[in-house]
């Protein structure tokens, strides 16, 4: 089945794309959450109209997404925690604590866009990337400290 992308979607393309899927996949999770239409002459003749404004849409959300991370390039996110014997931590530093500490600073990033490979399970300083927009990243400096 083809389907015209509404929104991004990581693995299929971007805004405005059309793509061949299978019917399962458009029918179930495509459609009915928005992120696409199918493919119908009616469809594509509106796709045409819109394209420009989605253009439009699209600069301006990549715009706001080099704003931000002009932002973050500079932010350092401290976690504090409980440390045991031989440096290692109670617990873990995982992506949702690094996003809660984000918005303490008044940043949002969702934590799906947050790429740890693994929780840090040390005291010391990290680098850490984060997922703004489609080619969009910056990496945050994000440190453990010892909590008494």
């Amino acid at each position: 089945m083809k389907v015209i992308l509404k929104e991004n979607v990581e693995s299929l393309g971007k805004i405005g794309d059309m793509v061949k899927v299978s019917d399962g996949y458009a029918r179930n999770f495509l459609i009915p959450k928005g992120l696409a239409l199918e493919a119908s002459n009616k469809n594509i003749k509106a796709l045409a109209h819109e394209r420009k404004t989605i253009e439009q849409k699209a600069e301006k959300e990549r715009k706001n997404a080099e704003e931000l991370r002009g932002k973050l390039e500079n932010v350092i996110c401290t976690v504090g925690r409980k440390e045991g014997e031989q440096g290692k931590l109670f617990g873990s530093v995982t992506a949702k604590d690094i996003e809660k500490e984000l918005s303490a600073q008044g940043i949002r990033i969702d934590r799906k866009n947050i790429n740890l490979d693994e929780p840090l399970k040390s005291i010391g300083e990290f680098p850490v990337t984060v997922k703004i927009y489609p080619g969009v990243t910056a990496e945050i400096k994000v440190i453990v400290v010892s909590e008494p």
